[in-house]
């Protein structure tokens, strides 16, 4: 039981990996927290996001002092 809950895991998170490659994510863009954000949350959806999920993450993180 172990092994195909593995097996459905690793397909689960390589179908969120291809949506997120088919969304031009991976591209050599700006690298920010919110774009890191939405990969992640892109690849954990998995098949959800051929059934209309479009995950999307706003973060801003806080500037260092000067």
């Amino acid at each position: 039981m172990f092994r195909l809950g593995t097996l459905v895991l690793v397909i689960w998170f390589a179908i969120g990996a291809l949506a997120a490659w088919q969304r031009d994510y991976f591209k050599n863009e700006t690298k920010t927290c919110a774009k890191a954000g939405t990969i992640v949350v892109t690849v954990l959806a998995g098949p959800l996001n051929y059934m209309g999920v479009n995950p999307k993450i706003h973060c801003s993180l806080p500037q260092p002092s000067k």
